[in-house]
């Protein structure tokens, strides 16, 4: 396999450039011409950190690593504009492996409206991908950001929760699936294989009136935790409220655990956390319905003060954990 020779396969791949796009992947540096403000961000997986491959596909891992960085311009309320892949192949991925793993991040790519501009190819001891993505916004005040919640706005949260940490016990401990019906198994699976980052349904909370938004990749509990941070607040949520995912108590069951637990500390879901005011819910529900069908759910409240405070049916608190990347 030949760096020039993979390039060139790559290129003949690729998505159509958007319209902001002057000069796209081929040269020293791509050029856009955005208008408005930009908002950018940048993600990595690591084999053997966030994937093995003897678990997922090629595809599969590269559209999951183009997911988890568009995930943080959903969060922003951005509009997809860019994306630029630095690849680390390391020896036994041979040219064929590499052209299916990029697949998997063009085909996501096309789907949300996103060009890849670029990147670079190295090798690698392990198989890395990091992906910086930039977003689009008429101005910068048009984001949304973690440090705007309130007291007195509602939380909301998009979608369900815990169906990739779900996911991500079946695919450690495939033995758990044979007590599942296998559409259930299936389901949870893709939730941690294939993610599909909320574009549309953050662009619908910021235009309803959002004023705080947080994508969680690290779990409630955690990214809960960071949002209230920013925001100099408290949050109070309520865990009977928590949308849960199908199949995600049956699958705790089976594993020995607790499903509220995992759902609030699993991670990888990439919903949306947003602090509303609560006169906007309805509207904003009904905007993620008209986006994409998402279903938006009041989980709780916004204080004065600080901390997270996650209540159980029974009035016990369960502690706000999240996952660390380095702990």
């Amino acid at each position: 396999m030949g760096e020039f020779e993979l390039l060139a396969r790559v290129r003949e791949r690729l998505p159509e450039p958007g319209t902001q796009v002057w000069l796209g992947s081929g040269d020293d540096a791509a050029v856009t011409v955005p208008e408005g403000a930009t908002a950018t961000s940048v993600d990595a997986l690591v084999e053997g950190v966030h994937f093995r491959r003897d678990r997922a596909s090629l595809a599969q891992i590269g559209h999951k690593a183009l997911a988890a960085a568009l995930s943080d311009l959903a969060a922003m309320g951005a509009e997809p504009g860019e994306a630029y892949v630095v690849l680390g192949v390391p020896k036994d991925l041979d040219e064929d492996g590499c052209i299916e793993l990029l697949d998997g991040i063009g085909s996501l790519a096309t789907a949300t409206g996103t060009t890849l501009a670029g990147g670079d190819i190295t090798r690698s001891a392990e198989l890395i991908l990091a992906v910086t993505v930039v977003g689009h916004g008429p101005i910068s005040e048009a984001f949304i950001t973690r440090d705007g919640a309130r007291p007195g706005d509602a939380l909301v949260l998009t979608g369900e929760l815990g169906g990739a940490a779900a996911g991500h016990l079946l695919l450690e401990r495939p033995g758990l699936a044979d007590g599942l019906p296998e559409a259930v198994a299936g389901a949870l699976c893709r939730r941690q294989l294939t993610p599909h980052p909320r574009l549309r349904a953050g662009r619908a909370l910021a235009a309803t009136g959002a004023t705080a938004m947080i994508d969680l990749s690290d779990g409630l509990g955690g990214d809960a935790r960071h949002l209230a941070e920013r925001s100099s607040v408290g949050l109070r949520i309520d865990a009977s409220a928590l949308p849960l995912a199908d199949g995600l108590a049956e699958t705790a069951e089976l594993a020995g655990c607790d499903p509220l637990a995992l759902a609030v500390t699993g991670g990888e879901d990439y919903e949306l956390l947003a602090a509303l005011p609560p006169a906007q819910i309805e509207k904003a529900a009904q905007a993620l319905r008209d986006a994409d069908g998402t279903r938006l759910t009041a989980i709780g409240e916004v204080v004065a003060g600080s901390g997270v405070e996650i209540r159980l049916p029974g009035g016990e608190l369960l502690e706000p954990l999240g996952f660390d990347q380095l702990a």
